[in-house]
């Protein structure tokens, strides 16, 4: 198999998939080998994602690397320093200007690197890595374990019937589901199940 290396340009990278599927543990991963190889790098968080660290990213089976939270996807810009390596996790908290921030990043000639789900709880698209996906050199898709079958999961299930797109959490909230097994919440179906 013939790979591609970049040289003398920026690009950017995705990993994506559902809850439990190792993006954190692959973002780490790369980052650390980065790290290795006496390359420069930020890492940022959203600060609505404060599960495990305010200040570290934090994969489910306690990965850790230092990071900075930063509110909107535009302090990525102000606050990269020196960075020729640029990680992003949890992308899918920063909104649709994320996709611009890591255009300019990879035009400036730096690595980016991003994190994020690809779907929401209820299985739709969740912006801004589907377009993320449209402008990335390089594609991860991870893929988790059902819970309920032990298929390969691609979807995260909600367990609680809370209906905002945005509801941060882990085990307590979420599990990893394939296509067969995920379930979305809707009141019909809650008035059905009373019945």
């Amino acid at each position: 198999m013939l790979s591609i290396v970049p040289k003398d340009i920026g690009w950017i990278e995705v990993i994506c998939g559902s809850m439990f599927s190792g993006k954190t543990e692959e973002l780490i991963r790369r980052l650390r080998r980065a790290q290795i190889a006496k390359q420069n790098v930020a890492i940022f968080k959203p600060v609505i994602d404060d599960r495990y660290s305010s200040e570290h990213i934090v994969s489910h089976n306690e990965c850790r690397l230092p990071s900075i939270a930063v509110m909107s996807a535009q302090e990525i810009l102000a606050k990269r320093g020196e960075a020729t390596v640029i990680g992003i996790d949890e992308a899918q908290f920063f909104g649709m200007d994320l996709v611009d921030v890591c255009q300019k990043l990879a035009d400036m000639g730096l690595r980016v690197i991003v994190a994020g789900l690809d779907q929401d709880y209820t299985g739709k698209p969740f912006e801004p890595i589907p377009q993320l996906l449209a402008v990335a050199e390089y594609i991860t898709k991870t893929l988790a374990i059902c819970v309920k079958c032990g298929n390969p999961a691609n979807r995260t299930q909600r367990l609680s019937h809370d209906s905002a797109r945005v509801v941060v959490g882990a085990q307590n909230i979420y599990e990893a589901r394939c296509r067969f097994c995920h379930e979305v919440y809707t009141e019909e179906k809650d008035s059905k199940a009373q019945e």
